[in-house]
């Protein structure tokens, strides 16, 4: 029996994968079936639900309760589906034929993505649904709309603008399609590939192989779209590397969350959520890689910067050049993996393309070289394991989209996503816009816990973006702001999930991983409160404006490194310095804010900066 349910888990998970390609690739349409994206949504979760309850089963050594749960969810979501187009124009009110499978169905994909994601969400989910059941009692401004139980119990099964909606579809699709690439990237040895080559090219340097991290946790991360993911194929390569060549654990660990964390923001593909902005803002997908581009270099700048002053400090060299990959051999056998990158860029940026289907284009190009390069066709296992490694990273994003289609739903139906905005937008008005941002970054970072980076954005974009708007923010900057804040989550304490992986991997402590992770995450603090005032750290001004907002930034990011990992020691204690290279810091940085975006003032503390950092240079030769 054991045996028949492991084979059913696996048909499963390829189910998972195979419908998701073949609704990207429109083969319904191709057969002459036109489907709605709830009807070819409702088959999807009732699978992922089946297979999760199945992975994560109540007793391991008696799963059928698991498989007859999935079959259950199966048929309550395919009811959905067979059933959509005739409810649109049903006029009998909401029936037992309708309310019975959703409440089932909706309880089954909460208790699903409780198995893989973990409570936080799950709580989270469930507090929102009493809130849509009894919100009505609670006093104003927090009163919900009055709706029947079933009413509502309807909407968040069968409306589109619930569970079988928008998100499901992106995440089924769109991080479906960079999924499979990166796993393809995965099984070819492109990963590899790209750290062998980081490593050739900087591992000899002062603190080599944690500037191997940064650059192969940078590349990777932006196509695969999960921290966590990111560190577990990174990370098992470099944090040894650095606690050979003399980091401590708790550096080590922590250089790599950072690294990964940051790949999500990092153009070109931005862990998939470029792709969701630019839909939410209606804006071309180049737009917001354009606006992401600075505040991300700037983020990587501060993280090197750090890592190289924590080498010194220490006294830590790179790896002997005899240990360390040859560039050109790594070149010609390694030719393959640069092509399906840049096809994604042309497909994405020149022709125009959907990106899911680009994303597939791309896996498949690399397929194909690795098959001409290794001059065979990989074995119906080694695409049996692809395949399955797809559908394992895709449990969890799917179960958190079912889950992030509730938190939309109940925001829709009870009014909670206008109260919530109403009451920031009068902190705002009473307290000013800085207390305001700082109170959304806190909601941020708290209600990403635990979530997943597409869960992230979609539930804080719900949330927060309006009330963000509404104070006269532009709408890109709003929409940056909320997920550069969500992302931190990963960093932050006391959840900080890359940090706690990391640590893992490293066998240094959790919390001393995330405070380091948090001081080489620093910039990340402060870019996104930083362009809300001025947006011409998105590009988006006049030459002059951002030619400042760059230079001051930048300045403020060397600043900032020297002041957190600086080292130096003027009379008894560093201390007071590093305080006041972290203000001084926050000063220049900001200089664009306190004396206007143009102002000839930004030239002043520009050079000022630029002599205060040579300055600091000299004394740390002398120490």
């Amino acid at each position: 029996m054991e045996r028949r349910l492991d084979l059913i888990e696996r048909i499963y998970l390829g189910a998972v994968v195979i419908i998701s390609i073949l609704w990207i690739g429109d083969l319904p349409r191709f057969f002459g079936v036109s489907l709605t994206e709830p009807e070819w949504i409702g088959p999807l979760i009732g699978v992922a639900i089946a297979a999760s309850l199945l992975r994560h089963p109540y007793l391991k050594a008696h799963r059928l309760i698991d498989a007859l749960l999935g079959v259950i969810a199966i048929g309550c979501w395919v009811w959905m589906s067979v059933n959509q187009n005739d409810w649109i124009l049903d006029i009998e009110g909401y029936t037992a034929a309708k309310v019975i499978p959703g409440l089932v169905g909706l309880i089954l994909l909460i208790e699903g993505m409780r198995k893989v994601a973990g409570l936080p969400i799950t709580i989270l989910v469930w507090l929102l649904i009493g809130y849509g059941l009894f919100g009505h009692l609670l006093p104003p401004p927090f009163q919900a709309a009055t709706q029947a139980p079933p009413d509502f119990i309807f909407y968040l099964y069968a409306d589109g603008n619930a569970v079988p909606g928008r998100v499901f579809t992106i995440v089924a699709t769109l991080v479906l399609a960079f999924i499979v690439l990166g796993q393809i990237m995965q099984v070819s040895g492109a990963i590899r590939f790209f750290t062998d080559l980081a490593m050739s090219l900087m591992g000899s340097r002062r603190g080599g192989p944690a500037k191997v991290a940064i650059v192969a946790s940078s590349v990777f991360g932006s196509i695969n779209g999960t921290a966590v993911g990111n560190i577990m194929s990174t990370g098992i390569v470099t944090i040894p590397l650095m606690k050979r060549s003399g980091f401590r654990p708790e550096f080590a660990a922590a250089i790599e969350a950072v690294a990964s964390n940051g790949g999500q923001f990092a153009p070109p593909v931005m862990g998939a959520t470029a792709f969701l902005i630019a839909d939410f803002l209606q804006v071309s997908y180049s737009e917001v890689v354009i606006a992401a581009l600075v505040p991300a270099v700037l983020y990587y700048v501060c993280l090197f910067l750090q890592v190289d002053a924590i080498a010194a400090r220490f006294g830590l060299h790179g790896l002997k050049k005899e240990e360390l990959p040859r560039a050109m051999p790594l070149l010609r056998g390694g030719w393959p993996f640069f092509s399906p990158l840049a096809v994604l860029v042309y497909l994405l940026f020149v022709m125009r393309f959907d990106p899911a289907w680009s994303a597939l284009v791309a896996a498949l190009t690399l397929l194909m070289l690795n098959i001409i390069q290794k001059r065979r066709v990989p074995r119906i296992a080694e695409f049996r394991d692809m395949l399955l490694g797809a559908g394992e990273s895709m449990l969890p994003l799917l179960m958190i989209a079912g889950g992030a289609g509730i938190v939309i739903g109940v925001m829709n139906s009870t009014g909670l996503g206008f109260s919530l905005s109403l009451v920031l937008t009068q902190i705002g008005t009473d307290s000013g816009l800085l207390v305001m941002l700082l109170l959304t970054a806190a909601i941020a970072i708290v209600l990403g816990m635990g979530m997943p980076t597409t869960a992230i954005y979609v539930v804080l974009y719900v949330v927060l973006v309006p009330a963000v708007v509404e104070m006269g923010i532009s709408p890109m900057s709003a929409h940056l702001f909320i997920f550069y804040f969500g992302l931190l989550s990963f960093l932050t304490p006391p959840v900080a999930i890359a940090s706690y992986v990391a640590a893992g991997l490293a066998g240094s402590g959790m919390w001393s991983t995330s405070w380091e992770g948090v001081k080489l995450a620093a910039m990340a603090y402060f870019l996104p409160i930083l362009w809300c005032y001025n947006p011409a750290l998105l590009l988006d001004g006049s030459g002059i404006e951002i030619g400042y907002a760059i230079a001051t930034a930048l300045v403020a990011a060397v600043l900032m490194a020297k002041g957190l990992q600086g080292g130096l020691r003027i009379g008894r204690s560093g201390l007071p310095l590093s305080i006041a290279l972290v203000f001084g810091a926050v000063f220049a940085g900001g200089s664009t804010v306190w004396f206007g975006s143009a102002s000839p003032a930004n030239l002043v503390i520009l050079l000022a900066s630029i002599g205060l950092i040579a300055v600091l240079r000299r004394i740390k030769r002398r120490d």
